[in-house]
């Protein structure tokens, strides 16, 4: 038996699978894109125009607000059945009222079958808007908590995915129209999940950012100067209600929720349990010493700081309002803390106050 020869080992390569084999070298140029430099062809937003990044405060900033998670309750459980019940008794007592119109006079009936019909369509609309205003609602505090996990990813898919649900909430929103446009020219520059995230949240949220500072600015502001004038604590405490009520339901629309009456019950229980917990709510002395100084406060009346506490305590709602009502968590840009709005309401203050140890 002959020796076979050694058939030498062949090296791994590359090769097309096709009936033409230098079809990948005939390929047209125009298909293949040469890389790009990111900073040459994208212009973020500056630093400056973050409206809170400008402003620096010695105060502890508030920890962050988040929703209550929703548990199960046989509260909630007792509320719906006696609902239930309550409709059933309303259903009876219509019924029974549209059998002695019929008794009465035939065209008394059937216009009270007409009247309910109406009252029930307007009824139903009614809780047709408030379901979407709570569905917008959740589907907003979703897509944070998307944002969150797509933070975490190796792969930029989930934060493209993140992107264009922002940018399809925000589309009605004008001031957010550059940001879009940004946003589609670079679509494809940018690979890696966590830098497009801090583009998408530049580009997007800063002008919905800055017009929030100037409500929540405004409103503290109203508050600061009516409940320093006003002669009852009633009046004060029912114009902070208002106010704040008036705030939380702006910053919603602001940010793309738009929430119906439940929703924004739903809010404010959510922020004045964040304030409770916290701690907020208790400003009190030590706030106005730290905002005002020890010499400053004394030279003031009583009323002038009560008013400035009670627009730092709106400040601080609608701080925790906008963390709520945020699509996004604070990333790319700084999160306001209620130092950013001390010099606003009062001003000539940072002035008055010295460093300690200067004498």
């Amino acid at each position: 038996m002959s020796d076979t020869p050694k058939i030498p080992p062949r090296k791994p390569a590359v090769f097309t699978i096709g009936n033409d084999p230098s079809a990948s070298a005939e390929r047209p140029a125009a298909t293949k894109r040469s890389p790009a430099s990111f900073s040459g062809n994208v212009v973020m937003t500056a630093d400056a125009d973050d409206p809170f990044a400008a402003t620096t405060s010695a105060l502890p900033d508030m920890p962050e607000a988040a929703p209550r998670k929703r548990r199960f309750s046989f509260a909630k459980l007792a509320a719906g059945a006696l609902g239930v019940l309550v409709s059933l008794a309303v259903g009876l007592w219509i019924d029974g009222l549209v059998r002695d119109l019929f008794t009465r006079a035939g065209w008394l009936g059937y216009l009270a079958i007409a009247t309910v019909a109406i009252g029930l369509i307007a009824f139903l609309v009614i809780i047709a808007r408030e379901l979407s205003g709570l569905m917008r609602l959740n589907a907003v505090q979703a897509l944070k908590q998307e944002a969150i996990d797509a933070s975490l990813s190796q792969t930029a898919k989930p934060a493209r995915q993140v992107m264009a649900h922002l940018v399809h909430l925000l589309a009605a929103k004008p001031q957010t129209a550059r940001g879009r446009l940004r946003l589609k020219e670079t679509e494809t520059d940018i690979i890696d999940g966590p830098h497009l995230l801090d583009l998408t949240e530049r580009e997007l949220l800063t002008p919905l950012d800055r017009e929030a500072r100037g409500l929540i600015l405004n409103a503290a502001k109203r508050v600061s100067i009516v409940t320093a004038v006003s002669p009852r604590a009633l009046v004060d405490l029912g114009y902070v209600i208002y106010e704040s009520a008036r705030l939380i339901r702006a910053m919603a629309d602001l940010y793309g929720s738009r929430p119906g009456t439940l929703g924004l019950l739903r809010l404010m229980r959510d922020v004045i349990a964040h304030l409770a917990v916290t701690g907020s709510i208790a400003a009190g002395d030590s706030l106005i010493q730290q905002v005002l100084g020890h010499g400053l406060a004394s030279k003031l009346s009583a009323r002038l700081g009560e008013g400035v506490i009670n627009g730092l305590m709106t400040a601080r709602i609608g701080i925790a309002a906008m963390d709520l009502c945020r699509p996004m968590p604070f990333r790319a840009l700084k999160r306001p803390g209620i130092g950013d709005f001390i010099s606003d309401l009062t001003p000539g203050t940072s002035r008055a106050k010295t460093p300690e140890g200067d004498g």
